[in-house]
């Protein structure tokens, strides 16, 4: 008989889906429901079990947009299921293709203890695993009325303006609540068909092969032969009665091993949830007790299944919200079933995110790990961050960190990366073992198709024949399934398939390092992605509030730390403890990007201006305490460069500081900046169109353009709109060089003032005095949509490479695009500053707040090439904040001439630490210091163990090697070298000779200083 694939496939898809699936859960019967719905923000549990409870039934509608809802189910279990596993099947309006997108649900118990989350494709709850007969029952569940905000349909994410992402004002008790988005659509109680329900997994399972072996590979149509005959063996209207026959003709099949030549797979349970995205922060620690309860629960029927959780912080909201779903976490992670990984405090941006916050982040995860479970994680598990820079190998190896994990490379939209698992070497040199899993999601279903996709995608065949699949619903989703593990446990090896097994990323690591040895291959430099290059300018509010934190985070320490040593003043551990947690928290890889909702953005700036707030009074109370009380000012200086009389971290009276003359503007256009290095002419266009260097006696501005110029584009990418900047956007391009105004100011610069569209932008361009660096004070009042604002400074240099700055370091990036590679990095990240530099003279573009940054070779009118550095300032993208951006803004940016790269990295911390004028007479003398200035100090702090013990980090900023003399102006009992945690590393000299420290390039030392009289 002839065997058409096509059909038999076909009829397995039909009857398992419509017939067996359904068959699984059989003999219900409804379930008697009450509900109360939440007016309001979410309660306490104890306020939900103690309501008044309203009858209702199936079809019930629920839930305005962001709103609770609770539910009371309760039923007797029937004398004749005795010996039956029953289950409460409920259906809170799910829609299959949604997990953790829309509708969820939490099941407790009668006093308020967790049972287990109702998602889409995991809507059941155990009511008795082997029934007596007459038991009654009540549970509660509280559901969660998520919009959909990421919604498809056939022609995939529409990404359309919704305003679905805002706060409902009914919330807070401005206004009606609306219309309900759910219906309540199934509350049965019901038989778990123990056979029928083995049958749908080994169909499901086999069905999956086969579809995915070629088709003149013998063992598919053994396949397709078992498959049709346990098809034909069901009796659709007696499917309980005949599924063990039918799984007695499939035995055959799925007793056949694999090969041992068969690619080995790691499925690694998981459940990658955003901190926040298409949901608030208030969300997400609900989605965590969710997914806990879950997958807890799952383990007490799967002894051998285990699941990483990757984010600190995560796990602390489930301690002070839900202690007794952390309680179960902590009991599994003493069993090895769950196992905290990630080493960091969020997955954060790490394109964005400054160096400091970098090295906290691994601080604050890891010590969490270690207090709460004992565990020292030893991985970093980024799946969905956009990017990795150079910096983070060397930031691992410091924090104790040996192997990286990501997926999101897999989105390159260019260039396929050319490994699965390799060494990656950051700028230092510093190498860590990295895998990319091949399945290409990091939300698997161990489907046949995933596991294929796996083998065959796997780029590093004949060095290595094993990956990584991590396998379960994200983002509230509810993590691995039953169906998954049943999946696992048959996949674990079986003939024509890959082998999986269940088991940590430790265990994957160690065998995939032990099969590679020496031998993987390297990828030096950073892990660009290329997509989602607009999340390097979206949101710009939630960016500045970033940036403005770290520095001041800075300062707090420097000169409590200071104080304390000083004067006696006490260190605010605590309070540094929590501020820095929150801003760890807001630097998640969908906050700090500016790709989430309006209402997570909203928040975030409200938290950050409290946290300002805060950090600045610390500030003032630390500098008041050393400044004294006289009757003078003192002039603090915070950054790692000493500037205008005053040392590098420390502070000087006024008047020893010498003044200086700052630049007066000529009366009328064209106006004249002139401070004496440096002369600046702008024109009636308010367009700068020379800036001379007077000591070199060259000109800046490359020949016939003009500098500072504004430039506005389309931006409407092709997909995810707050994510990405596509490349077409450079094909219209409107230079706005009408001016409104352009005059001088009584300070001493000129304003120019300029209207596009709906928007109006206030510039004031000015030359510090004693500076080289033209200073850009913007203001903009931005109505635009979907419209890209840049400024571009086209210079007569001719530079091969840019280099811009990235935590404690930087990383050069050609000028021009030969390869694809080079092409498709038309967007990258500086943080600080950007340098361009031929031999004998270089430029420097700083900011206060922006890291979008492009560098093109243009063509000049005599023929030749002009460099232009471009950095990107606004953006509004419609998706999924339809208001992102607009509103008004002041940024800062500025041009430093005849800069070397040691002037770029000085002038970056200048321009983002200003000094601080605080009444009183007295010096403070800096704690520490260094004689070579290519060493930077990063941060200067108290040990967070209260010992009283100086923490001091410091690093080699211009990528070459350098000796440097530490002084530290306190008598020293101790020192020692550390790791990020401040524990003494024993492979260096203890102790450290702090006369004649010897850095490699970009290495990163953090010293640990015991003062004498400690």
């Amino acid at each position: 008989m002839h065997r058409d694939p096509v059909l038999i496939e076909r009829r397995l898809h039909r009857v398992l889906t419509q017939r067996l699936l359904p068959a699984v859960h059989a003999h219900g019967i409804p379930l008697d429901v009450g509900v109360w719905p939440v007016s309001g923000e979410p309660v306490p549990v104890a306020e939900g079990l103690a309501a008044e409870y309203r009858p209702t039934a199936v079809g019930h509608r629920w839930g305005p947009a962001w709103s609770t809802c609770w539910f009371r189910i309760s039923g007797t279990v029937p004398e004749a299921w005795a010996g039956s596993r029953v289950e409460a099947v409920l259906d809170l309006g799910f829609d299959a293709t949604k997990a953790g997108f829309a509708a969820e649900g939490l099941v407790y118990r009668a006093d308020g203890t967790a049972v287990k989350a109702l998602n889409p494709r995991n809507a059941w709850v155990t009511v008795a695993e082997e029934a007596v007969g007459g038991e009654e029952f009540t549970y509660y569940v509280e559901a969660a009325a998520n919009p959909v905000i990421l919604d498809d349909g056939p022609g995939g994410i529409s990404f359309l303006p919704t305003r679905s992402g805002d706060r409902a004002s009914w919330l807070t008790g401005r206004g009606e609540a609306g219309d309900p988005i759910y219906r309540l659509t199934r509350a049965d109680l019901a038989v778990l068909d123990r056979e029928v329900f083995e049958l749908t997994q080994d169909l499901d399972v086999l069905g999956g092969l086969l579809a995915e072996l070629p088709e003149e590979d013998t063992r598919r149509w053994q396949l397709l032969r078992a498959v049709e005959s346990a098809l034909d063996a069901v009796d659709l209207h007696d499917i309980a009665g005949t599924a063990a026959a039918a799984r007695e003709l499939l035995a055959p099949a799925l007793a056949v091993p694999a090969g041992e030549r068969a690619h080995r797979i790691s499925a690694v349970g998981h459940a990658h949830i955003d901190t926040a995205w298409l949901w608030p922060l208030r969300e997400t620690v609900r989605k965590v007790a969710r997914t806990v309860s879950n997958v807890t629960a799952l383990m007490d029927e799967h002894p051998d299944f285990q699941f990483v959780m990757s984010q600190a912080q995560q796990l602390a909201w489930l301690k002070e919200h839900r202690p007794e779903v952390y309680a179960r976490a902590q009991e599994k992670a003493r069993t090895g079933q769950f196992l905290p990984t990630g080493s960091l405090w969020v997955e954060p941006d790490t394109n964005i995110t400054g160096g400091e916050s970098l090295v906290r982040q691994f601080v604050h995860g890891k010590r969490f790990y270690l207090e709460e479970f004992g565990v020292e994680t030893r991985e970093m598990w980024l799946p969905d961050t956009f990017g990795y820079n150079a910096a983070l190998p060397q930031l691992m190896k410091l924090a104790g960190v040996r192997w990286f994990v990501t997926q999101k490379i897999s989105w390159n939209t260019t260039n396929d990366f050319p490994h699965h698992t390799f060494w990656w070497e950051g700028i230092d040199g510093t190498r860590v073992f990295s895998h990319f899993p091949p399945v290409d999601t990091y939300n698997a279903e161990l489907s046949g198709a995933e596991v294929a996709h796996s083998e065959r995608n796997f780029r590093d065949k004949g060095l290595a024949n094993r990956s990584l699949v991590p396998f379960g619903y994200g983002d509230g989703g509810g993590g691995p399934t039953r169906e998954m593990l049943g999946r696992a446990a048959r996949l674990g090896d079986l003939g024509g398939s890959a082998r999986v097994e269940i088991e940590g990323p430790e265990a994957f690591f160690a065998k995939a390092h032990e099969e590679y040895g020496d031998q993987a291959p390297v990828w030096v430099g950073e892990l660009y992605l290329e997509l989602h290059r607009g999340t390097l300018t979206s949101q710009l509010g939630t960016k500045q509030g970033n940036r403005r934190s770290e520095h001041l985070l800075r300062e707090v320490e420097l000169w409590c730390a200071t104080a304390t040593l000083r004067t006696g003043a006490t260190y605010p551990y605590e309070r540094l403890d929590r501020l820095w947690k929150t801003v760890l928290t807001h630097q998640f890889h969908d906050i700090l990007p500016g790709s989430s909702i309006a209402w997570v953005h909203q928040e975030a700036e409200e938290t950050y201006a409290g946290v300002l707030a805060e950090l600045t009074a610390l500030v003032d109370e630390a500098q008041r305490a050393l400044a004294g009380d006289g009757s003078g000012t003192v002039v603090f200086n915070a950054a790692p460069h000493a500037r205008g009389g005053v040392p590098a971290l420390g502070a000087a009276p006024l008047d020893t500081v010498a003044p200086e003359a700052a630049a007066e503007p000529s009366g009328e256009a064209p106006l004249l900046l002139d401070n004496g290095l440096v002369r600046v002419t702008v024109d009636e266009r308010g367009l700068v169109t020379s800036i001379w260097d007077v000591e070199a006696e060259r000109e800046t501005v490359a020949p016939g353009a003009a500098a500072n110029l504004l430039q506005l584009h389309q931006d409407f990418p092709n997909q995810w709109d707050a994510w990405d900047i596509d490349a077409f956007y450079r094909n219209a391009v409107t230079d706005l060089t009408e001016a409104d105004e352009v005059s001088a100011t009584p300070e001493g610069g000129v304003r120019v003032v300029r209207t596009v569209g709906a928007s109006r932008i206030e510039q004031v361009l000015t030359l510090p005095a004693g500076a080289r660096r033209l200073d850009v004070d913007t203001r903009v009042d931005w109505r635009e949509r979907e419209k890209l604002l840049k400024v571009a400074f086209p210079v007569d240099i001719r530079a091969e490479t840019s280099r811009g700055e990235i935590p404690f370091g930087h990383t050069p990036r050609p000028t021009h695009s030969n390869t694809s590679w080079e092409a498709a990095k038309f967007e990258f990240c500086a943080h600080r500053w950007l340098h361009l530099e031929e031999p004998g003279f270089g430029v420097a573009l700083v900011n206060d707040s922006s890291y979008g940054h492009e560098v093109t070779r243009d063509v000049r009118p005599d023929g030749g090439s002009t460099t232009t550095a471009r950095l990107t300032l606004l953006r509004a993208a419609s998706f999924p904040d339809p208001e992102a951006d607009l509103g008004e803004h002041r940024l800062r940016y500025g041009l430093v001439v005849n800069a070397s790269l040691g002037d770029a990295i000085r002038e970056g911390y200048h321009f983002n630490l200003a000094e601080r004028r605080v009444p009183g007479d007295r010096a403070v003398t800096p704690l520490v210091s260094v004689d070579n200035d290519a060493v930077v100090i990063e941060a200067v702090k108290l040990a967070d163990d209260g010992s009283g013990d100086l923490v001091v980090r410091l690093y080699e900023s211009l990528g070459g090697r350098a000796t440097a003399r530490l002084d530290c102006d306190l008598p020293l009992a101790g020192a020692a070298v550390t790791d990020l945690l401040e524990r003494p590393l024993a492979d260096q000299p203890t102790p450290p000779d702090l006369e004649r420290l010897r850095l490699r390039p970009f290495e990163i030392r953090t010293l640990r200083l015991t003062p004498a009289a400690h």
